[in-house]
């Protein structure tokens, strides 16, 4: 027997005190009604209701009942709605990821506009390496991330790919950076000879190794290749004179300039990740902010330019 059902059956006809007209009321036939609460009545082993020719009325035992099915019946509604509001979306606690270096607008873009699409939903947002966000997709520890491509595919799903091309972090004192003397937009092959300042390739190898490729192939040869992971070092790094940061678009601090490389030689591409066969609506609903967030706070275009070059390192990487 469905309890909760034959409750709400049960008071309809105690708030009707007529089984003709509650049946009306919940468009039924009286006798199916009759029955039901007569079915209720052997469940709990109680009488609820004394009929009569002018209708039906409250037993002590239904009295009793019904002041308890009042609290349970509303305990139900607040349930039903939680879960209607967890399967939407807008109710739950999501786990998700951002690499490092997405930039600080970038991430209080997106906390605000997910919490204001889902304010009944709490967003545990950490910052993880795309190789230890694909790691914990697949265990299950993580809902959804922000990944860098290429990156492991096998059991995950990906978001609508955006593009972010890169450009040098430069000393403000180096020549590349005059405004009245460097080029708008350096060659890639202005940078060969220097050290260059790089994520470190344990973040996501094979999108080292892409970055570094594409750039050979536009004739930047790096002296060395440093691994810096924070904002903070990176400056350092290229404050002490001789090496140059390759980052996306970067605003502009004291004593450093971002310059655009020429025809946006190096690109990185962007995604969300889940786990393939779990985007659920409060998944879907990141995905669409992060997509939103991330065209107007980083710097990501829906489009690469015709001059990109992708090399494919591994047929394992999907894209």
């Amino acid at each position: 027997m469905d309890l909760l059902l034959h409750l709400r059956y049960f008071r309809t006809v105690a708030e009707e005190q007529h089984f003709g007209r509650a049946a009306a009321r919940l468009r039924m036939a009286q006798p199916s009604l009759s029955q039901r609460i007569q079915r209720l009545e052997r469940e709990l082993g109680v009488r609820l209701l004394d009929r009569g020719a002018r209708g039906a009325t409250l037993t002590p035992a239904g009295r009793l009942v019904l002041a308890e099915t009042d609290h349970l019946l509303a305990a139900a509604d607040r349930l039903a709605a939680t879960v209607a509001r967890v399967h939407s979306g807008a109710a739950g606690t999501l786990r998700a990821a951002v690499p490092p270096g997405l930039g600080a607008t970038a991430v209080a873009a997106l906390l605000t506009a997910f919490r204001e699409r889902s304010p009944g939903a709490t967003l545990e947002l950490r910052e993880l390496p795309t190789a230890e966000q694909t790691a914990e997709l697949t265990a299950g520890t993580l809902d959804v991330g922000i990944v860098r491509h290429p990156c492991p595919a096998p059991g995950l799903a990906f978001g609508p790919t955006l593009h972010q091309p890169l450009g040098a972090l430069l000393a403000a004192d180096d020549p590349l950076a005059d405004p009245l003397t460097g080029p708008a937009e350096l060659p890639a092959a202005a940078l060969t000879g220097r050290d260059l300042v790089l994520f470190p390739r344990a973040e996501a190898p094979a999108l080292h190794d892409e970055t570094l490729t594409a750039c050979a192939r536009h004739g930047c040869t790096p002296t060395a290749v440093l691994a810096a992971t924070g904002p903070d070092f990176t400056r350092g790094l290229v404050l002490s004179g001789g090496a140059v940061a390759l980052v996306p678009r970067t605003p502009d601090e004291a004593g450093t300039v971002w310059r655009p490389l020429h025809g946006t030689t190096v690109t990185w591409r962007t995604s969300t990740a889940w786990p393939e066969g779990k985007d659920s609506p409060a998944v879907r609903l990141f995905t669409d902010t992060a997509h939103t967030v991330l065209r107007e706070h980083a710097d990501m275009r829906t489009a690469p330019s015709t001059r990109m070059v992708f090399p494919r390192p591994a047929s394992e990487f999907p894209l």
